[in-house]
């Protein structure tokens, strides 16, 4: 059979997030700011810090292995490991590298990672989905991965109120039924609002020092107005894209799982849409923004609770750092069924 007419589907996802909860009530006694200011602005309650050692490798190898296990995979079964995270381990090797020693994945196998922030796992799953179509991949693992807990400034209350840890992994598999699995995608980028949201120092181009330390130049700062703004308009024009791409009219997906930012982006983006909250499934009031973590832990969150089910139309859209943004239309496919 062509490459090109395979379809490609999610076979398992597998999540993981730290144990410690670090709540609003916490976070008041830490910065200015209280339970009732978070949540009006946000709908976050709390969120998932990673421990000590405990890097965006290690959530990604847990959220894999379980996703393996689901799969009734095993490591060598992995042709290509994708990750998508902002916050790498290391600034060098790549994350993916350091997760293929820990899973102890084939040597042989290609393994990088995509930084488009929370965008990172969409544009991971039109890569995967991709090169799976050229035929030299039969399983490619794509992880979403961050540690956001280490870039945020815990005296900034306008951002360190909003980031958590966590990580997400999926399968892809690909099969010869038609019209199932991943059916289109769309995705974009403007790089002229990259201030918008951004981290100055830690780069080649302003290289840690004792200044940038002291100026706290390695934190993540976003002007959060008009980051608001600019997401829901390019998320629900991307959903919007998507679905013309496939022929797809709203009112047919099951579910749109959003980035999970802030409540208040989701409705403005539902409301733009004509869609009715029910169908955005959220969990970002118990982890916050996990950048390329949140869409994986929400899409196996809603999975698990039974929610998406064998032939649902499910959505899949994303904005962040860069700035980016995209859509995946997919049609939920469980091939044991």
């Amino acid at each position: 059979m062509n490459s090109a007419e395979l379809s490609v589907f999610i076979r398992a996802i597998g999540v993981h997030a730290p144990e410690r909860k670090l709540t609003n009530a916490e976070l008041s006694l830490m910065v200015e700011t209280s339970d009732d200011w978070i949540k009006s602005r946000s709908g976050i309650s709390e969120r998932r810090i990673a421990g000590p050692g405990e890097n965006p490798s290690d959530m990604g190898a847990k959220a894999a292995a379980k996703a393996l296990e689901r799969a009734g995979l095993k490591a060598e079964d992995i042709d290509l490991l994708i990750v998508a995270t902002m916050t790498p381990d290391v600034p060098f090797p790549s994350t993916a590298c350091l997760l293929q020693a820990k899973l102890g994945l084939r040597r042989d196998i290609p393994c990088f990672d995509i930084s488009a922030a929370c965008s990172g796992f969409v544009y991971a799953l039109q890569v995967g989905t991709d090169m799976m179509r050229s035929g030299a991949y039969r399983h490619v693992l794509v992880i979403g991965a961050e540690k956001l807990s280490s870039v945020v400034d815990w005296q900034d209350r306008t951002t360190c109120v909003l980031f958590g840890d966590g990580a997400g992994a999926a399968i892809l598999e690909a099969t010869n039924v038609k019209r199932v699995g991943i059916l289109g995608n769309v995705l974009g980028a403007d790089g002229t609002n990259a201030e918008l949201l951004h981290c100055v120092a830690g780069g080649s181009a302003s290289p840690a020092s004792a200044e940038t330390l002291r100026d706290g130049k390695h934190f993540l700062r976003m002007n959060g107005k008009e980051v608001f703004r600019l997401a829901v308009r390019v998320m629900a024009e991307s959903c919007e894209r998507v679905l013309a791409k496939c022929g797809v009219d709203s009112d047919q997906v099951a579910w749109f799982i959003p980035h999970q930012a802030n409540i208040r982006i989701v409705e403005a983006v539902a409301n733009q849409l004509n869609v009715g909250m029910e169908r955005f499934p959220f969990n970002l009031d118990r982890y916050g923004n996990t950048s390329a973590a949140s869409i994986p832990l929400a899409l196996e969150e809603a999975w698990r609770d039974g929610k998406i089910k064998h032939g649902d139309l499910v959505l899949l859209v994303a904005f962040g750092a860069g700035l980016t943004w995209g859509a995946t239309l997919l049609r939920w496919h469980e091939p044991t069924l």
